[in-house]
């Protein structure tokens, strides 16, 4: 008897896509992980966080947004719908790795990871309207956010590389420090979080619950710790010279510092001028765009080599060549 196919083996059977492939379909699903970050910001800046007052159904009576519902419904609607495109781009990278010949069984494993968190970042995002856009509820739903932001920049990572165990590039003593930063990063993610949970953009014009902080306060320690990023990427770029690191890891170094500064400026210009909503939309892509920047530091400071033998695909320009 012949065996049933599951359909993605069934789809893998006949296609196989070329490295660029997967790797533009790793891609999409970063891009698509950041852009979905972006607008659930618009949706907080723009007042629409209870545009549609109940979920799943954007009304107790309609699925869909309705007239009444006006501006707010229509973004907080609108952004919804974005978790549609944003799970057609983590679906594309499933079925990408999972096509490609030889299989690569890590990237697979990573593209249904990035699955799972967008389910559940979407119960978690229905939980948050439920709860009156409570602000924990609203620092967890972000910080999920970021979880996947980190789950996809690894999967782009992994496309270029191969699957064998890593070996280290630099010194055990740069690798430490590359920890640090991250660790710090993440304090300096979570500290923001709690600087938008007590601040003055609740996420709807209606009275919403905000943490029991001094926002003042709370925007001190998160600059603070962004001070000590600075400081840790500051450090990893001089270090990285010192040890004659490939060129590739200390242009992401650079990279990294040069993220920092235009992040840094956004948030005391933010500061200083009681914190317009544009700039609060360019801080959280920045927060996105660090983080991103401190992963691919630390995933340059070793190497997977790629297996030397790939099997384009049949619309692969290298076939034309044989």
């Amino acid at each position: 008897m012949r065996a049933v196919l599951t359909p993605l083996a069934f789809i893998a059977n006949r296609w196989t896509p070329s490295p660029r492939t997967v790797r533009r379909a790793a891609l999409a699903a970063l891009v698509m992980s950041v852009l979905i970050v972006v607008t659930g910001g618009a949706v907080r800046l723009t007042g629409s966080g209870l545009g549609c007052d109940t979920w799943p159904k954007c009304t107790d009576d309609s699925l869909i947004v309705t007239q009444a519902q006006g501006f707010h419904g229509a973004i907080e609607f609108g952004n919804r719908m974005l978790t549609y495109v944003l799970c057609a781009a983590v679906g594309w990278c499933i079925v990408a790795a999972r096509s490609a010949k030889p299989w690569r069984r890590t990237l697979t494993r990573l593209g249904w990871l990035q699955f799972l968190i967008v389910m559940g970042n979407a119960v978690l995002g229905g939980i948050t309207v439920l709860t009156g856009l409570n602000p924990y509820s609203v620092a967890g739903h972000f910080l999920l956010a970021t979880s996947l932001v980190t789950v996809t920049t690894i999967t782009w990572q992994r496309t270029r590389e191969g699957d064998t165990a890593a070996r280290p590039r630099v010194p055990a003593a740069v690798r430490g420090l590359s920890r640090a930063l991250l660790a710090t990063a993440l304090v300096l993610i979570a500290a923001g979080t709690v600087v938008t949970g007590s601040g003055p953009h609740a996420g709807d014009s209606s009275e919403i619950k905000r943490m029991p902080f001094d926002w003042a306060t709370t925007a001190h320690v998160h600059a603070i710790s962004a001070w000590v990023v600075c400081a840790l990427a500051v450090a990893m770029w001089l270090v990285l010279r010192v040890a004659d690191a490939p060129a590739d890891t200390r242009a992401r170094a650079r990279d990294l510092l040069i993220v920092l500064l235009a992040q840094g400026a956004v948030g005391y210009v933010q500061y200083f001028t009681h914190v317009p909503e544009v700039l609060v939309a360019a801080h959280m892509l920045g927060s996105c765009l660090v983080w991103i920047a401190v992963l691919r530091v630390a995933l340059s400071l070793r190497e997977r080599p790629a297996a030397e033998a790939q099997i384009p695909s049949q619309g692969d320009p290298q076939l034309s060549s044989v």
